[in-house]
């Protein structure tokens, strides 16, 4: 089974523009990213998708691999999907978000063992370090799965809800958050990046609530591994701690 990480990587984010080259350390984010996902051994291969030149030319500087993608994605999700369309022997893509600068490989090597499973076309991370402030926290996607570890919902509120539960909700259900990354096998991303947006996911604002509504499973991998991302320049600090 061929395996490649995808990195998608925008220039012009709205809450914190360029960040992809910004110098962490004297690496620039995108670098450390890539560094990162090349150590897993299950990869066959790492590629930067991005609709910057800036983009690009960081990425070649530091010798990877990039692709320059249209500038009217919407999502991540499409971005992989263009670069996939060009990899015809690739039998799974594995959405790597370009700004964890501390992304841990094992996380990847997670994903893409459960593609061992014939039955999985899709794969997430969740993680049950759940605390009362991440339940109350927009920001932080919370999952309820079913039997078979298949995600049921994914949302920005508390779920389940617990108004009507008459014990300690937090202590005794296992809670489960959502880590962004995501992997596909290539012909079900080629086939989601045709899939026409829905209400439930712009009301959410959660892209992957298109996917269920189509019917489409997504595994819920747990995991106990986390790492910081960067998402506003506020951000940069607590990563900077954690760098070696």
């Amino acid at each position: 089974m061929k395996i490649i990480g995808i990195i998608p990587a925008r220039y012009a984010s709205s809450r914190f523009p360029g960040k992809p080259l910004i110098d962490l350390k004297g690496k620039s984010m995108i670098q450390r990213v890539y560094e990162g996902v090349k150590k897993s051994s299950l990869l066959s291969d790492v590629i930067v998708a991005t609709d910057d030149q800036r983009i690009v030319d960081e990425v070649l500087r530091f010798g990877g691999k990039v692709v320059l993608t249209s500038e009217s994605h919407t999502t991540g999700t499409d971005r992989c999907g263009e670069v996939a369309q060009l990899l015809e022997d690739v039998d799974v893509v594995i959405n790597i978000q370009g700004d964890e600068p501390l992304v841990d490989y094992r996380q990847i090597d997670q994903l893409a063992e459960a593609f061992s499973n014939e039955l999985v076309s899709i794969a997430t991370l969740g993680i049950q370090q759940v605390t009362l402030e991440d339940l109350e926290n927009s920001n932080r996607i919370k999952i309820v799965t079913d039997v078979n570890g298949n995600a049921l919902y994914f949302s920005r509120s508390a779920i389940p809800n617990s108004a009507n539960y008459k014990g300690d909700a937090l202590s005794t259900y296992p809670y489960l958050r959502h880590i962004g990354v995501y992997a596909f096998r290539r012909s079900t991303l080629l086939e989601l990046t045709q899939l026409t947006p829905t209400l439930v996911e712009q009301v959410e604002s959660l892209e992957q609530l298109r996917w269920l509504y189509y019917g489409y499973k997504i595994n819920v991998v747990e995991t106990k591994i986390e790492t910081p991302n960067i998402d506003v320049p506020e951000d940069v600090k607590k990563v900077l701690e954690q760098l070696k």
